[in-house]
């Protein structure tokens, strides 16, 4: 890497200002938020965008006494208004002017990402290009003439490698030294040629005195450009400004003597100025080497070895998550319900805190907490292997993959991803959603993933086809998962056709090279994912799971569940579910409660159904037998995630045992349900309400109850439908 300093660097600051603000702006995979984390030690602040859901990233930090504040755009291509994040970027260069900005550029695709450096140029703010990911172009034998490319275009160019901090700090006193003299550090204006020079000129000449334009402070080549493209979102912000007649002066010779398509004669001129650019300051080897990624390629791209290869990747990242996380669920659930249920109801009980007191704050904000962190094992693992494959480059390559028979009901290859995910767990898989960059494709995904059978549904059918269909009930399994495959593309049908009309968009995707994403990015990354689940979704279960400890036990002091709010809910509704064969308020009550959380229904099951008044009372282990325990159980959920890592079959985490502890309750399921009415029940949790928490998720990611709501509505009635076709057909059928 060259290490030279480039002549505009040797400045001495005067009138510095205090506070430094920063546009990170670039392609996507270009190394922006490594970057970013890499300066500012990942401080990173999240919210949205203003009127939008597209996550808008910041940082601040102190640099040399001074406060940056680091503002992560969107990855485009271009500022032409085409898709949500250029609007976005563009509209915060345009509007909120920062003091600088850092255009990163892949040093190893050097002529693609020069385009959006070309636009970024024409706004006028002071710019500071990181040539980044330079070690890659290196090693590929590339010269790149970084002094070259700062005269040509009049910015900064400062070679970078984020991963391992190189360039940074020289990048950032660059950017500070712009920032402190913007009026010496204009960029330079990029000729288009005499004919569309003129024409600029003519129009810039009319708007320069215009008060409208003085007041609006926008970049005056900038907004002229944008004019003579007809760029409706700018025409339609100055209606009473532009004199039609002197526009159509300025571009009558272009029209005439070029074509009528002036955009895109203006980005043939920025494209042809990015190659002869490329050309002038680029050396690549004479002989070209067949690189790692092309050689993998032939084989994950491959027509008849790439889906395979799909399917046996996701089946390991599949397996890798949930057997890793299940043991660590296990313990967590053990812990919570276990050692610190009785410590909390210990210590309320000894300051004689009220019964109903201490029920509330064990059963109800205890068992809460409990929810919201055994999802964290999953969810984290999942969001882990996530960032894993988009930050290798194979999550590209899958999507790619999967296009073509993602087609069939209207979606692309990336939506493959968080469906299969979804096989899991719903709530992560939702959260995956936020990789597919079109807001149709990612709603209609969310709306679909409840219908990919998760594992919270799996105690129930566990239950239920022991008491039933123990013969055969590995098929019946396979059945409901089967059912619900089909029935998710029956709904991507009908909404694609209703909610979703239109053809589906080209799916274009940059498949960038593969690289091995480093531990710390990898950590920063995951937790970036997985916090908006415990901060979000957390407060939401917590809450929800004491709303339902107050329907179980209130009026308080009621002997039957029965005669709680909860039971006379479930006979209320009861009726409703009478077609489909389970109509009696316990099965109504449970399914209430599963709202929640799927596995709740058998928990719940477990209250009304069966008796506890003859458990037998089991001593209470002392505080250093829980410790003990705790601590021994920790070690021992190591090594079976050690060990289910290795399993030679299946996933080991998701094949539930009968316990012992469920008999009693199987021996009276047997009674209250027939087979049929059995498999209906379960069809129905297959597709019924989703949990409480993926609602939130949903919420969380679209800014909007819009779509929770119909996904409750939807899956309700299919739901009912289902059972009802299940249950009123078999028995027709005589069964």
């Amino acid at each position: 890497m060259n290490k030279q300093d480039t002549p505009f660097i040797n400045l001495e600051p005067q009138a510095a200002k205090k506070d430094i603000t920063i546009a990170v702006a670039g392609n996507p995979n270009t190394g922006k938020s490594t970057l970013i984390n890499t300066v500012s030690g990942a401080r990173l602040c999240v919210g949205n965008w203003p009127g939008v859901t597209v996550e808008k990233k910041s940082a601040s930090f102190e640099f040399q006494g001074r406060k940056i504040t680091l503002i992560d755009l969107p990855g485009v291509y271009s500022l032409s208004p085409y898709t949500q994040e250029e609007v976005i970027a563009r509209d915060y260069l345009v509007r909120e002017k920062p003091d600088v900005i850092i255009n990163l550029v892949d040093a190893t695709n050097l002529e693609r990402n020069l385009y959006l450096t070309i636009q970024l140029l024409e706004l006028g703010i002071p710019l500071v290009m990181a040539l980044n990911m330079h070690d890659e172009a290196t090693r590929k034998g590339f010269r790149i003439d970084e002094e070259k490319m700062a005269s040509i275009l009049g910015c900064a160019v400062v070679p970078t490698v984020a991963t391992k901090s190189e360039g940074i700090s020289r990048l950032m006193e660059s950017a500070v030294k712009y920032a402190d003299h913007a009026e010496s550090h204009h960029p330079g204006v990029i000729s288009y040629g005499e004919d569309i020079e003129k024409a600029f000129s003519l129009v810039t000449e009319h708007l320069k005195d215009k008060p409208e334009i003085i007041t609006s402070h926008l970049p005056l080549r900038w907004l002229t450009i944008k004019i003579i493209e007809g760029d409706e979102k700018v025409l339609q912000d100055l209606p009473a400004t532009l004199d039609a007649a002197i526009l159509t002066k300025a571009t009558r010779h272009l029209r005439s003597a070029h074509d009528d398509d002036l955009e895109a004669m203006i980005a043939d001129v920025r494209y042809g100025m990015a190659a002869g650019l490329t050309r002038e300051a680029l050396q690549k080897p004479e002989k070209r080497k067949r690189e790692l990624t092309e050689w993998i390629d032939a084989v994950i791209l491959n027509r008849y070895a790439g889906i395979p290869v799909f399917f046996l990747a996701m089946w390991l990242m599949f397996k890798l998550t949930f057997d890793i996380s299940g043991p660590f669920t296990d313990w967590l659930d053990g812990v919570i319900s276990g050692p610190v249920s009785r410590w909390t109801v210990a210590i309320f009980t000894e300051v004689s805190a009220p019964e109903w007191f201490v029920s509330l704050v064990s059963e109800g904000i205890v068992a809460g907490v409990g929810a919201v962190l055994t999802f964290l094992p999953p969810i984290f693992a999942m969001m882990f292997f996530i960032t894993l494959l988009e930050g290798s480059g194979y999550m590209a390559r899958a999507a790619f993959v999967m296009d073509r028979m993602m087609h069939t009901i209207g979606l692309h290859g990336k939506s493959f991803i968080p469906m299969l995910l979804g096989f899991g767990c719903n709530v992560p898989a939702v959260y995956a959603t936020r990789t597919l960059e079109n807001s149709h494709d990612k709603a209609l995904t969310a709306l679909l993933i409840p219908l990919m059978s998760c594992g919270a549904r799996l105690p129930v059918y566990v239950v239920f086809t022991a008491a039933f269909f123990s013969a055969y009930a590995g098929t019946v399994l396979w059945s409901l998962y089967i059912l619900g495959i089909l029935l998710a593309v029956l709904v991507g049908f009908i909404f694609k056709s209703t909610l979703f009309r239109g053809e589906t968009p080209v799916f274009i995707m940059e498949l960038p090279p593969y690289r091995m994403p480093t531990a710390k990015n990898m950590m920063i990354h995951t937790w970036e994912k997985g916090k908006h689940y415990l901060i979000k979704a957390g407060t939401w279960i917590l809450a929800i799971s004491v709303f339902v400890w107050f329907g179980l036990n209130l009026p308080w002091g009621v002997e039957s569940k029965k005669d709680s709010y909860l039971g006379k809910t479930g006979q209320v509704l009861a009726p409703v579910f009478k077609p489909l064969g389970f109509g009696t308020w316990e099965a109504t009550s449970s399914l209430l409660t599963g709202i929640v959380a799927k596995e709740v229904v058998i928990s719940t099951m477990g209250e009304v159904y069966v008796s506890k008044a003859g458990e037998e009372k089991k001593e209470t282990p002392s505080f250093g037998e829980d410790v003990r325990e705790i601590t021994v159980t920790f070690a021992e959920a190591f090594g079976k995630a050690a060990k289910n890592v290795f399993s030679t079959f299946g996933i080991a985490t998701l094949s539930i045992e009968v316990e012992e502890e469920t008999a009693g309750l199987r021996s009276v399921i047997a009674k209250a349900f027939t087979p049929l009415s059995a498999y209906a029940f379960m069809a129905f949790v297959l597709l019924y309400l989703p949990c409480f928490i993926f609602l939130v998720a949903m919420r969380h990611e679209f800014g909007t109850w819009k779509w929770a709501c119909i996904a409750v509505v939807y899956q309700s009635v299919l739901a009912w439908t289902a059972a009802f076709v299940i249950y009123q057909g078999g028995r027709i059928l005589g069964y």
